[in-house]
């Protein structure tokens, strides 16, 4: 029964998902016969005249939708796995990106490049989200140590300077420059493209297969770092690749896409909920859950609305009742 629940919800369904996804759009729906086709007609496999003629459909399913749908998972599984594995390292279930400042430097890292342009939105994006976190560890460091609560409090602070940085680049910047910064803040794919995937899908590709190979000593690290050396775990090592790791796939996913609220913080939840807390397959959950949960809820934004509404606020949206549920089912439970 376990196997088949994995089968099902961890491939089956993302398959699924990806495939529906391609025949959703605000201008024309397709069909799973003619996607079929046109996919085969794509691969070489069949010769159409009438297929051929419709070039702007073409144009539209790989060339707008494809790159979408490969973006908008690969974004949902790197900012799910990214929560995930802090929420593991801090033993804190509301540990998320936001909460250590990542989001918050890459957003404000991301904006500055947008104003500025000395440097590639995506290495700005990486470079002050390791300057948050580093910030939130110098902050939280004291006596020799570093305490999980001090380490929280200080990433929210951190958190608000980056934020109320990001402001006063709104503030400074001209009202065409503004208008793409809000846009960008609130999260959105309308704006995906082949070269966004291309930027994107290295440093998350790496920093997933990282967390994959990681995944048993987040076991261990959730034990507590005491456990962890008996066992012969060097923990302040793991820590740094593992955040270190979640810096770059969170700061690629901030850059390509713009600002998601809630999501890593609620994802690692529904993955642990329907696969319970270990980390060998909560892991793998968080990638695949992630991106179908982000497929999701961008096909709803592009189906239901005759216009796009920033994905960003349908998460906040969908996210926070969904959340408070949780947090009334489980009570904040790690192990629930």
């Amino acid at each position: 029964m376990k196997n088949i629940k994995i089968l099902v919800l961890l491939i089956l369904f993302p398959l699924s998902l990806f495939v529906l996804s391609l025949t959703i759009g605000s201008t024309q729906h397709v069909g799973l016969v003619e996607l079929f086709q046109r996919m085969c007609l794509q691969l070489g496999l069949i010769q159409d005249q009438h297929l051929l003629a419709d070039g702007s459909l073409n144009t539209i399913l790989w060339q707008v939708r494809l790159p979408r749908v490969l973006l908008t998972f690969m974004v949902g599984a790197a900012l799910a796995s990214s929560g995930g594995v802090l929420q593991a390292i801090f033993r804190n279930p509301i540990v998320d990106p936001f909460t250590l400042g990542i989001s918050s430097g890459s957003a404000f890292g991301a904006a500055l490049a947008m104003l500025f342009p000395i440097m590639s939105v995506n290495l700005s994006a990486f470079i002050f989200g390791v300057c948050a976190v580093g910030l939130t560890y110098m902050v939280s460091y004291s006596g020799a140590r570093t305490s999980i609560v001090g380490m929280v409090l200080a990433g929210m602070v951190i958190s608000g300077v980056f934020t109320a940085l990001l402001t006063l680049l709104q503030y400074l910047s001209d009202p065409y420059k503004l208008q793409a910064i809000v846009q960008w803040t609130m999260g959105n794919l309308h704006t995906a493209s082949w070269s966004k995937v291309y930027n994107a899908i290295g440093p998350i590709s790496v920093g997933l297969l990282v967390i994959v190979l990681y995944r048993w000593k987040l076991n261990l690290l959730s034990l507590g770092d005491q456990e962890a050396l008996a066992i012969g775990v060097n923990p302040r090592i793991i820590k740094l690749i593992l955040i270190g790791v979640a810096t770059m796939i969170t700061a690629s996913a901030v850059a390509a896409v713009g600002v998601i609220s809630l999501f890593g913080l609620i994802i690692p939840h529904i993955s642990r909920m329907i696969f319970g807390p270990n980390n060998n397959i909560s892991v793998w959950a968080n990638i695949s859950i992630g991106g179908s949960f982000l497929l999701l809820i961008d096909d709803f934004s592009r189906a239901v609305m005759p216009f796009e509404i920033p994905i960003g606020v349908f998460t906040m949206i969908v996210g926070a009742p969904l959340f408070i549920y949780l947090m009334r089912r489980n009570a904040m439970n790690w192990n629930s």
